[in-house]
């Protein structure tokens, strides 16, 4: 719906531009405008285009953000390593602006923030990667010290790994360059973030 507007808009603006174009300098003025409008179709297109792969990932992904967002917080009255406060800190720092995008897309696409009721199968994850339980997260808040940090980093591995996954599926499937561009900092960042994980829990 958001795609149609916006294009209802371009045409609009653009058959207007061609009339005064041509009232003022006649039929070859007309025609030689016709590649530039081309142009600013495509890009207008290009911008806005979104597939149902990027809503679901945009849908998917917000409250996933949100448990990494929740796990850091967590952190700086249990941890014991400063490398965890440092990292879940990092975290925070990448995932929260990345929420506030989402959001905004979802908003743009005229698509709702959740994804309650639609049929997500087809891009492969209808089940959000790596979410932690409601047990999983009473654990992790009853733990302190060491203990905390290695149940932490582990289950933020899993966590991270979901989140990888997701933006593997919209790279594959997606439409909107800014939500694959986006999936793809996911995917180098988090990956990072994996592997620091790994080298604290002497995993690599």
């Amino acid at each position: 719906m958001m795609l149609r507007k916006k294009t209802a808009r371009f045409l609009a603006g653009a058959a207007a531009l061609g009339a005064l174009l041509t009232g003022c300098g006649g039929d070859d003025a007309g025609h030689g405008d016709m590649p530039a409008m081309g142009e600013g179709k495509a890009t207008t297109a290009e911008q806005a285009a979104a597939n149902e792969a990027d809503i679901a990932f945009a849908q998917q992904m917000i409250p996933h953000h949100a448990q990494a967002i929740d796990m850091a917080g967590l952190v700086p009255s249990r941890a014991a390593d400063k490398k965890v406060v440092d990292l879940a800190k990092q975290i925070e720092q990448a995932q929260d602006p990345e929420i506030q995008k989402l959001t905004g897309w979802l908003k743009d696409w005229g698509a709702p923030a959740s994804g309650d009721g639609m049929d997500h199968g087809e891009n492969g994850h209808s089940e959000m990667a790596g979410m932690m339980s409601e047990g999983d997260m009473a654990k992790l808040q009853k733990a302190k010290g060491a203990e905390f940090d290695t149940m932490w980093m582990r289950m933020m591995i899993k966590h991270h790994e979901g989140a990888v996954e997701m933006a593997r599926a919209e790279l594959k499937d997606g439409s909107h360059g800014d939500a694959k561009a986006m999936a793809q900092e996911i995917i180098d960042g988090q990956q990072a973030e994996i592997d620091t994980m790994k080298g604290l829990l002497g995993e690599n």
